[in-house]
């Protein structure tokens, strides 16, 4: 394995990682700010009142796109490291 095929291996990968997560991420990121909002409107300063919520959003999001991660993980798979790893 040459370095340039190495890299561009790597930046695949790291590229799904990046497109895997964004779903995820923004719930979290739109919850936050919701509770977070909420919070500041309503002077509750309760911590469990940040966590609970961005969980459930987190696992609903993630429940939601599984599909979606399993498939592109799948081709990343396929279509990139087991031509590597079977020599061609």
């Amino acid at each position: 394995m040459d370095e340039a095929l190495f890299y561009d291996t790597l930046r695949q990968g790291l590229w799904v990682a990046f497109v895997i997560s964004i779903p995820i991420l923004t719930v979290a990121l739109m919850a936050g700010l919701i509770v977070g909002l909420f919070q500041a409107l309503t002077s509750i300063q309760e911590m469990t009142l940040t966590f609970v919520p961005k969980l459930a959003a987190i696992v609903a999001v993630f429940w939601l796109s599984m599909a979606f991660m399993s498939e592109t993980l799948v081709s990343l798979f396929k279509d990139t490291l087991v031509p590597i790893i079977a020599g061609g």
